[in-house]
């Protein structure tokens, strides 16, 4: 029986999914496979690269270098977070992304990106943590409307979480029968129409399936996250989740708040270990 691992995005609330699986490495918490959206991706690559502490340790560094993210960035390059910075000068030179053990592990890692044109969901397998993986990992975390469209084989895609934002159903229609799912939001959370849709609406109005898509994105999350709650019921997933609203925002930058939520992530981590391998050994 096939356990998978399904990563919910959410930016900077990463940070918790980071120091939750910081602890699965350190315990020798395995998958057979990840589905994952957004910053759920870029944080979660490090797990199948098995590089403990990577996560927080670049993002506290490299933060409040406008190059990492600025609205100066966007203005000169398209994309708020930098793409050269981020996907090539940081894992290349800076904090070096270990390619060959990514490449070496077996584990799946599913990326969710969004088809700009179609507004529907389009899933890669990233194997190798080459050039092109780390292009689809960049499309699933393009926010719309403040990062250029990325394209790969002829398609333009953004963010994964407008189109699915947990992928739960898509690993158990891949054959993961049981999942761990790390949710980002506390289970009161409901999403609600984005403020301002106006402009967003005027800046993607060449992508009408994709406006329409952010338009209903609500309601298709809210339903999401009921699936989610349904198969936990169930005992098909273990879901975490913060216990409360971790009240960070999407781009922050100050070190001391992106620690506090990566040990709020470890502290829940710890918490579940023992219910977690109860899980995974029921479903062996």
């Amino acid at each position: 029986m096939k356990t998978g691992l399904v990563l919910e995005g959410g930016a900077m609330r990463g940070m918790f999914t980071s120091g939750i699986l910081d602890v699965f490495l350190e315990n020798n918490i395995d998958f057979d496979g990840i589905a994952a959206v957004s910053a759920g991706a870029t944080f979660g690559c490090n797990f199948k690269s098995r590089q403990i502490g990577r996560a927080i340790r670049y993002n506290k560094r490299y933060s409040r270098n406008p190059a990492y993210c600025s609205i100066l960035s966007l203005l000169v390059t398209g994309d708020l977070y930098g793409a050269k910075f981020c996907y090539e000068t940081l894992p290349e030179k800076l904090d070096i992304f270990d390619t060959k053990t990514f490449a070496g592990n077996p584990m799946d890692f599913y990326v969710v990106c969004t088809d700009m044109d179609t507004g529907k969901a389009v899933y890669h397998n990233c194997k190798t943590g080459d050039a092109r993986d780390l292009r689809w990992i960049r499309a699933s975390a393009s926010m719309p409307a403040v990062s250029r469209p990325v394209c790969i084989s002829g398609m333009k895609l953004s963010d994964g979480g407008t189109a699915v934002s947990v992928p739960l159903s898509y690993m158990e229609k891949k054959g993961f029968e049981k999942n761990v799912v790390i949710l980002t939001q506390p289970d009161s959370f409901r999403k609600e129409r984005q403020k301002h849709f106006e402009l967003i609406r005027f800046a993607l109005r060449h992508y009408p399936a994709l406006v329409q898509a952010l338009e209903t994105r609500p309601e298709r999350y809210n339903q999401n996250i009921e699936y989610v709650r349904q198969r936990e019921r169930e005992g098909a997933a273990f879901v975490i989740r913060p216990d409360v609203s971790l009240n960070i925002g999407r781009t922050e930058k100050d070190p001391d708040e992106l620690e506090r939520v990566y040990q709020t992530g470890r502290e829940k981590g710890l918490r579940v270990l023992p219910e977690l391998r109860q899980f995974i050994r029921d479903q062996s």
